[in-house]
């Protein structure tokens, strides 16, 4: 019994010392752990809202998208094309960024190389379509075709290092279960 608590304590024991705080925040009008549970709530409601949806896609496009067509097309041996098809998918999704993990931990087990990986999340945390209509309207369609032009080549350089650093220290990514 002693070793089951432990674990749960291990497992939720900043959520429960979360919880903790924030209701002492509350009893005692603490203006910082209220603006924390404000804040808090705000990121949970729209996570709730939008990962179900995020992965009934990722689902889907782990069915329907078979891992032949994305070795070929996103494999080490795609090359450029494969840097450019990275791209355009991460230009063309929205959301934030943390939706983009699971579109990259899928794309890495249907066979895209690491290197496609990477520049995808770096595509995709500086180069959607939504994000550079929003940027474009307040800070002009030069500023933001430069800062994409001066972007783009460290992501595509950050993943060809990280692909190296990678390889050399035999990475591989551990199924849960």
């Amino acid at each position: 019994m002693k070793g089951k608590a432990m674990i749960i304590v291990k497992k939720y024991g900043f959520a429960l010392l979360f919880a903790v705080f924030i209701g002492i925040s509350r009893l005692s009008n603490f203006p910082a752990g209220i603006g924390i549970f404000k804040n808090f709530r705000i990121f949970f409601l729209e996570m709730i809202l939008f990962l179900p949806l995020m992965f009934i896609l990722i689902g889907l496009f782990d069915v329907w998208v078979p891992r032949e067509k994305i070795i070929r097309h996103l494999g080490p041996e795609a090359g450029t094309m494969g840097i450019l098809w990275v791209v355009l998918l991460a230009m063309l999704q929205a959301g934030p960024l943390y939706a983009a993990f699971p579109v990259a931990a899928l794309l890495w087990k249907k066979g895209c190389s690491i290197r496609n990986v990477f520049v995808y999340l770096g595509a995709f945390s500086t180069l959607k379509i939504p994000m550079l209509a929003f940027e474009i309207s307040f800070l002009g369609l030069k500023f933001s075709l430069l800062r994409a032009l001066f972007s783009l080549p460290v992501f595509i350089a950050i993943g060809f290092i990280m692909a190296v650093y990678l390889k050399k220290k035999e990475f591989a990514v551990k199924e849960a279960g």
